[in-house]
């Protein structure tokens, strides 16, 4: 699961500080500043220019009074700079989600002004849904009448074939009863979405009314 945008943050920055300083060293430094750096013996080594010996390791820059001007971490590693990538890559997806999450509370709150219209406009499209579904079941049961007429006339035609209006009066209306079940099937689908979408709707309202006190 991604860690939190604080937490990526605070990853995220402890690299750049103690790992990302490098590229600072590029700026050119004051003048008369030194350098020193301690290798993994203890022995310290200082000079007008980066000591050979400091290469690869942090070092500071300190100006002639011995002011600590600059700390420079360590080269990163191809592993380090990987990581640093995508705790920077997370970062950027959860700051997009939380733009879009506040924008998706916005309109919420310009849509609806009550918990009230939430139920009305749910009951709204529920019926919309609704009635297309029982437009579909009338349909299905007229294909079946009129597919039984042909059912009847088949009966003329015991084993033999069946006049070619009878046949595709049979396939028509067998095709209608069956796109017409598809869109009954489709319609109780769609009629689970929007109970589905109204109540996230509603739960997200609620919380949002209760924080800023509506």
């Amino acid at each position: 699961m991604v860690s939190s945008t604080p937490d990526l943050r605070r990853l995220a920055a402890g690299l750049l500080m103690g790992l990302a300083l490098p590229a600072i060293a590029q700026d050119a430094p004051p003048a008369g500043a030194f350098y020193c750096c301690t290798d993994s013996s203890g022995r310290r080594s200082c000079g007008d220019l980066l000591p050979p010996q400091c290469t690869g390791l942090p070092y500071k820059v300190f100006n002639r009074q011995g002011v600590l001007i600059r700390e420079v971490g360590r080269p990163l590693t191809p592993e380090e700079k990987a990581a640093q990538a995508e705790l920077a890559r997370q970062a950027k997806l959860q700051e997009a989600e939380a733009r879009e999450r506040r924008r998706k509370d916005q309109a919420l709150l310009e849509t609806y002004t009550s918990v009230e219209d939430i139920d009305r406009m749910q009951a709204r499209a529920e019926s919309e849904v609704i009635a297309a579904m029982s437009a579909a079941e009338a349909k299905i049961a007229e294909a079946k009448k009129r597919r039984k007429k042909f059912e009847n006339e088949a009966e003329f035609y015991p084993n033999r074939p069946l006049p070619p209006e009878v046949a595709k009066g049979l396939r028509d209306e067998d095709a209608e009863i069956k796109a017409q079940r598809e869109l009954v099937d489709a319609k109780k689908r769609e009629l689970e979405l929007i109970k589905s979408k109204y109540a996230e709707d509603r739960r997200r309202y609620i919380e949002l009314s209760r924080r800023s006190g509506r």
